[in-house]
């Protein structure tokens, strides 16, 4: 496997995100070096902004220059394919450069995931839900799947709907929110199918959603989900998980 880290500067909420220093090192390092821990051949840092790839050429990484006009990590993860020359076949992990604490074993499994299921396009991850809050929090994703372990959906809302134990005014046991999923934003797939991804428009439910990977089942396409074999903690998006995940970084570094 390879494992391509989009980066790019931009962020409404957090400008420069990547280059947040956490415990001393740019939060896109800490990504880096738990890539370059896992079983991928090599890891590559997509980006179209300078200052990114000079921090991540500092620390030793491989740097992918992309266009400027891509509107998403799989896009520029197609021209990262298209620039280094890999066969179709090859199984590419996508790992996000806000994850600095995404577990190594996760992307060794969602790739064996890919590899092991051949009528699958995509593969990623997912986990039960921890508190019955999350069930109508809209940062989280929830996904269901079918009996082979394919997903059907996924939404922002609570799918599926569960009347009797969802009924209006009805308190919300950690029990019913457990029979829930989230999903984990990790995904594995062949250098073919990003291509052909790539050249569809986007999807009705795509746009409803705000989910890029709705555009995958609305073509057709077959999503494999499996349950994560850690619960990864949440990513960097606000000032507050900048704090949390330094503490964290702290307490497995000391």
């Amino acid at each position: 496997m390879w494992i391509v880290i989009p980066a790019r500067y931009a962020s409404s909420r957090l400008p420069g995100k990547p280059l947040l220093l956490l415990a001393g090192k740019p939060m896109l390092q800490h990504v880096y070096e738990k890539a370059c821990a896992s079983q991928a051949r090599e890891v590559v840092v997509a980006t179209d902004d300078e200052l990114i790839a000079k921090a991540a050429d500092g620390f030793g990484a491989r740097v992918c220059m992309t266009r400027t006009d891509h509107s998403s990590g799989t896009m520029r993860i197609a021209e990262v394919i298209d620039v280094m020359g890999w066969s179709d076949d090859e199984i590419i992990v996508n790992l996000q450069g806000d994850e600095p604490l995404m577990p190594v074993s996760l992307l060794n499994q969602v790739a064996q995931d890919m590899e092991h299921h051949q009528y699958a396009d995509t593969a990623t991850l997912a986990a039960h839900l921890e508190h019955p809050q999350q069930l109508f929090d809209p940062n989280v994703v929830k996904v269901v799947l079918d009996r082979k372990g394919y997903a059907l959906y996924f939404s922002r809302a609570p799918v599926p709907w569960k009347r009797d134990e969802l009924a209006w005014g009805k308190e919300i046991s950690a029990e019913v929110s457990r029979g829930y999923l989230r999903h984990i934003g990790l995904y594995a797939y062949r250098a073919a199918f990003i291509k052909e991804y790539v050249g569809w428009p986007e999807a009705p439910i795509e746009a409803q959603e705000s989910l890029e990977q709705l555009r995958t089942l609305w073509h057709g396409k077959r999503i494999h989900v499996s349950l994560a074999a850690e619960i990864p903690p949440a990513g960097v998006d606000t000032p507050e998980d900048v704090t949390r995940i330094e503490q964290l970084l702290l307490q497995q570094s000391g």
